[in-house]
Formats: C-alpha cells, structure tokens, sequence
C-alpha cells in the first residue's frame, strides 16, 4: 500500500476499521485522492481478533471469520489505490471553510495536519468498563473488557484466566465464553441484567446451551473480591425495573471477571468540532448522505451507531463515500428542507436523522424491547412493515423510498418509527 501523506487530499478517512476500510476503497473507486488513517498495526479494527465464523454474510454475500473479512476490504483498498498510514493517531480535525478541513495526524513517521475537502469519521468504539455499569469492589488483576480477553486469546494466544465469568449477554460477551470453554477455561456463568437474553437467539444456542454455560437473567455483579486478583463475584437479582433485590446476594468463585457491557461511539473529536451528537445513539446527527452537521464531515460505522453486524457498518462506509464525492462534486450537499426521522413507542433510536427526500435510504432503528409478531409503522411516510420478531440486539434495518419521506414533507415534516405487537 502506499503511504504518501503530504500533499492536499480529497478526502481523508480516520479509522481502518470495516466502515474506514469499505469508505477508503469506494470513495477511491470513485476517483477521489484517498488518506486512510488508522491507529493500529494492521488494517482491520477489532475483525483480526475475531476468528469465528458470521461476517460477510450480507455485505459479500459469503460467511468468512474476521480476519477472513477483513482480508478481502484491505485487499481492495490496496487495489483502489488508497494511501494508508498505520500506527496513527488523530487528535483533531479542524473545519477551515467549507471546501477545507484539517486533520491532525500524530504518527512515528509523520506529524502535522493532512488538509482535505471532506472527511469520513470511522473512528469506531470503545468498551464499557466495570465501573459505567456499577461493578465496585477490589482493584485486582483478572477483570477484563471482552475485547481485551479477545485480543489476548486470538492474536497472543494468551488464555487470560481458568475459571471466569461474563457479564453481559451480547453476542460478544456469549461469543467470548463460549471462546474461553474451546480452551478449556470453566465458564461459570454469563451474567445479564436484563429479563431476556441481549444477543441472537442462535448465540444462546451455539455458544451458551451447547457447551453447558449458565445464562443468569435479572441479574448483576455487584462488586469483585479478591488479594491481588480475582477470587469472587458478588452476584445480586434486580427486579423488573433492575432494582436490587435486598437479601438475594450470592457469591460466584472465580479467577477471571470479562466484562462485555455494550460500546460507546468514539466521537470525543465530532464534539470538539462542533458536531451535534445525538444522545439515543451516542453517534453524531447525520443527514442521508451520512453527513454531520458539519458540512463536509461525514460519519460510518460504530462511530456513528452501534452495529449488531459488520455488514452494516461496510455498507455505512460505502453510503459516507458517496456522500462525500457528491459534496466534491457540487460543492457541498445543498441545504434542503429536511425531514426528521426520529424514534417513537417502542423505538430506541433511528439513523439517519435527516431525510432530503432526493433519493432512497436505508434507516437503521433499534428496538427497546423483544416484540413478536411486531409492526413497525413509520408514521408520516405512510409505510408499515411485518416483523416476525424484533429484538434489541438486532438493528432493523428498512428501504425508505424517496416518494415516502416527500409524502412526509406535506404532513408534519417528520417520519416517526413505532413498534407495535401485533
């Protein structure tokens, strides 16, 4: 791969994570000049560490592992063209005017501001630690973030711990137990607040039912005991509004503590630049072109949502690309009359949060509750959808035709997403 660096860009991509890598090659693809900046030693993001199967189903429509995955988005950056600079780190990005912004890199080979005319934030997440999710207790070894005990086990071949338990039911925190149990490690429980599971159906199957691994529901880990590293966990029942239970206080032995709390979009760089964030999604706001409310910024991946599938985020890449070669190429999106998208009963959050009416869109939503037999109506545009099953861990994601968010223009200028039984 190439790794010029000086020199003015079209555009430049922060992150090589799979929205940062699909966003690198299709805005190439489209004749851009292309600066992909990432912080690791290898393209990729968190793929490498996943060597189980389940990407790429949708995206390129053939089930590989992660590193599988990733392969294939370095393997077109690097036939798109794409300036790559590894080992990264971008502090700030500057909006100068409207055809100019500044990209601060910091990097062993390189440091400065890289100017370009549009910018693609695809920075991706960090984890949820113990203490956002209350887990007090004694400051030991043996507590780690699911991506840490991942990294630790699938690229250092390390085995982080011998007897542990998982917080949290997401698909990474079952797919990390069920990792652990093929190493041989006694996983002792997967612990989750919640009343119901909070990832797939079949990761409760493969990885928790298959290899005899405790799901406790309305449940939480109160705090971790131990001298030096972990010896216990204190486990305490919640009731249906997730209040503790005085008196159902139990102990767990344990040598491990892994906890797979959710992640949080890493946007500290949108909001020092200005971009609205939007509280539901923790992502900024984007129009849908995927831009933010800074003009010429745009946003993909797991910094702008949180994606369930990797797919999604790829196809979020793409989608920013696009967007930023049409604000090349006109100068910038016009400013139109938006139509807002936003989250109703039953919703979580929606993204994208300003729809132009111009051309067809993807909207990605999130439920806030398992539903059955669901209806998903999205009130002004006229459009209801049939879902068998609609469930937190999963985005729903749905076409919204262009003749829809107009029809929207003409009521009450917004596209509100409810979810109903039935």
């Amino acid at each position: 791969m190439g790794t010029r660096v000086e020199g003015r860009r079209d555009v430049v991509v922060v992150g090589g994570g799979p929205a940062g890598m699909a966003a690198a090659a299709r805005a190439a693809e489209l004749g851009l000049d292309v600066l992909m900046v990432d912080e690791g030693e290898r393209l990729g993001g968190i793929l490498p560490q996943c060597i189980h199967p389940g990407f790429g189903v949708h995206y390129l429509r053939e089930e590989l592992t992660g590193p599988e995955f990733a392969q294939r988005l370095a393997s077109r950056v690097e036939d798109a063209g794409v300036d790559v600079l590894l080992e990264a780190h971008v502090p700030e990005v500057r909006w100068i005017s409207h055809a100019e912004k500044g990209v601060r890199v910091l990097s062993p080979g390189f440091s400065g501001e890289v100017r370009a005319g549009a910018v693609i934030y695809a920075a991706g997440a960090r984890e949820r630690h113990r203490f956002e999710i209350g887990i007090l207790g004694d400051r030991v070894a043996g507590v780690y973030t699911a991506g840490e005990a991942q990294t630790m086990m699938d690229v250092y071949g390390i085995l982080p711990g011998r007897r542990v338990l998982v917080v949290g039911s997401g698909d990474v925190g079952m797919i990390v137990a069920r990792r652990f149990a093929l190493e041989g490690a006694e996983v002792v429980g997967v612990v989750e607040i919640m009343p119901y599971p909070g990832g797939l159906t079949r990761n409760v199957v493969q990885c928790l039912e298959d290899f005899d691994i405790p799901l406790l529901l309305s449940h939480r880990v109160v705090s971790v005991r131990g001298r030096g590293r972990v010896e216990k966990a204190v486990l305490m029942r919640v009731d249906e509004g997730l209040r503790d239970i005085p008196g159902t206080e139990t102990e767990v032995e344990c040598d491990t503590v892994v906890v797979s709390a959710g992640l949080v979009p890493r946007v500290e760089v949108l909001r020092e630049l200005g971009a609205l964030i939007d509280p539901a999604t923790g992502g900024p706001v984007v129009n849908d072109r995927l831009e933010t409310t800074v003009p010429g910024v745009f946003a993909a991946g797991n910094a702008l949502v949180i994606n369930d599938l990797v797919d999604h985020a790829a196809e979020q890449g793409e989608q920013a690309a696009e967007g930023a070669a049409e604000f090349l190429r006109r100068g910038g999106i016009p400013a139109t009359d938006w139509v807002r998208l936003r989250p109703g009963e039953g919703v979580k959050l929606t993204v994208p949060q300003l729809l132009s009416g111009e051309r067809d869109v993807w909207i990605y939503l999130r439920v806030n509750r398992p539903v059955r037999n669901a209806r998903l109506s999205l009130r002004g545009a006229g459009r209801e959808v049939r879902l068998p099953v609609v469930r937190p861990a999963e985005m729903v994601r749905v076409k919204l035709m262009a003749g829809e968010v107009r029809r929207a223009k003409v009521g009450g200028r917004e596209v509100v997403a409810e979810v109903y039984r039935g």
